[in-house]
Parts: structure tokens; sequence; C-alpha cells
């Protein structure tokens, strides 16, 4: 049995989720079981579809809860709390039925004060020993730095969005 590791996407680029779907993927092809929560994003995405139903086909293999309001802003508000709440407490519920747990957007979660980010390390500190992590969201505190095995950080170039192009449905969400 080998180690379960921790991975973190950071950074202030694109591509964080869709590293951790990449995993997620990859987990599921070697018959992996994984429980994918995503903190903050609310807002259909394609890959919230793509996971809503691949869970409900495959109940046994994939467990997928999009827990967050969507864009919080710098104060969140009670129904922000309260989804964080609803978002730690399915994580503690499902968790010792994954060989994966994605926790998508937790970074962010975390930086505005919506998850305690002592609940953070606890959950990475008790998993199962062969549980791996993957946590995504750019402002990653520097104490999961020292929890985690493997850390991408993200960064910019260059992004349509500064040269006025939208985002674009399948590509950007």
């Amino acid at each position: 049995m080998q180690t379960g590791l921790v991975l973190i996407n950071t950074g202030p680029g694109k591509g964080k989720t869709t590293a951790a779907l990449g995993v997620t993927l990859r987990a599921l092809g070697h018959g992996r079981r994984v429980v994918f929560l995503q903190f903050i994003k609310s807002s259909p995405t394609g890959e919230s579809a793509f996971l809503e139903t691949y869970a409900k086909d495959h109940p046994e293999k994939l467990h997928y809860a999009k827990l967050g309001l969507g864009f919080v802003g710098d104060r969140p508000k009670a129904a922000d709390r309260d989804m964080a709440e609803k978002a730690m407490r399915e994580a503690e519920a499902t968790r010792h039925k994954a060989d994966l747990v994605v926790l998508d957007e937790l970074n962010v979660a975390i930086s505005l004060g919506l998850v305690p980010l002592d609940w953070a390390k606890n959950f990475i500190q008790t998993r199962p020993e062969n549980q791996d992590i993957v946590i995504t969201g750019r402002d990653c505190p520097r104490e999961l730095h020292e929890l985690a095995h493997t850390i991408t950080e993200m960064g910019e170039v260059k992004h349509a969005y500064r040269q006025g192009i939208k985002a674009k449905k399948g590509l950007d969400y």
C-alpha cells in the first residue's frame, strides 16, 4: 500500500480546477473511488454537468457535490458561511469512501475566512494512509504548503480576457 499524497494547484492563472479534473479522470480510469467537492463555484459549468451525470450513473465510483454559492467577494454573507459549513460536513461524511478527495476552491474558502485553516490541516493530517487529496484555489496558505507533497502554481502569461475576449462555453467554463 502506498502513502497517500497531497497535491495543491494554486496561483493566479487558469487551470487549477482543470488540472484536478485530469487527476480525477486518471483515478477513475484506474478504478479508484473519487469524492469531488466544489467549495465556491455554483454557476453551471461543463465540468459540473459532466461530474453530476457521471456521479449519477456511477455512484460507486464518484461522489460529486457543488456546495458553493458562486462569487463571494471580500465580505462573505451568512449564506456563504452556511454553505462552507455544509461543504466541510460533506467532506467529513464522504471522505472514507474515497481513494482520492478533491477539495476544489478550498484555498479561496480559507482565505475568505469561510473554512478554518485548522479544519483543512486536520482533514489532511487525519486522512486514511493511502488516500490522496487534491486542493485547488488561489491564495494557498503557507501552512498547507508544509503538508503538501506537490504544489503547482498556475501563472498567467497571457489571457484572452485581458484582450477583451469573453469566457467561452466549453473552454473556459
